[in-house]
């Protein structure tokens, strides 16, 4: 992060058993992130994605405060062994197919463009025993309408990196 406040940018990491103690946290830091869209169905069901994501036990997350304040956070958990969504696009499965799904990055505005959504996504993401990692939408979400599904992805993919940093097979999309 750049600035002056990087210094006082604490992240924090939470489990599944600490799901119960964080779960308001994310709501309230989501609700100020999207206040601009709270009138949005798809805003009023975070809810039921971070209770969704949280009962998951081996559920990871990183929360960012400034001070006391939460002013940010990532979080995600490992797939489901056979139900990937990229398995769809690829012509052969990687030797290790286990997958960490990226599920949510979300920041208070003023914070955001500062280089802190990718110090969470690296916390969250460094030392995780998956060879692959993914981020996750749903079909109706701004950022999946140009990813797969939206007949813009190639199953040949790309060449990227996994949370290991090994070599990985992934699909390639086009905005």
């Amino acid at each position: 992060m750049t600035g002056s406040n990087a210094a006082a940018v604490d992240l924090r990491h939470y489990g599944h058993d600490d799901f119960d103690d964080i779960r308001q946290t994310l709501l309230d830091v989501h609700a100020d992130a999207y206040a601009d869209r709270a009138h949005e169905e798809f805003i009023q069901r975070f809810p039921w994605f971070v209770d969704h994501w949280g009962n998951r036990t081996r559920f990871a997350c990183v929360v960012a405060y400034e001070g006391s304040e939460p002013i940010g956070f990532t979080y995600g958990a490992p797939g489901e062994p056979g139900r990937e969504w990229w398995r769809d696009y690829l012509a052969e499965p990687p030797a290790d197919p286990s997958t960490f799904s990226v599920s949510e990055l979300i920041l208070k505005v003023k914070w955001r463009k500062r280089g802190l959504g990718e110090r969470l996504h690296t916390a969250l993401l460094d030392g995780r025993p998956e060879a692959l990692t993914v981020l996750t939408g749903t079909r109706n979400s701004p950022w999946t309408r140009s990813g797969p599904g939206s007949g813009r992805c190639t199953r040949d993919g790309a060449t990227g990196r996994s949370a290991s940093g090994s070599p990985s097979r992934i699909p390639r999309c086009t905005p």
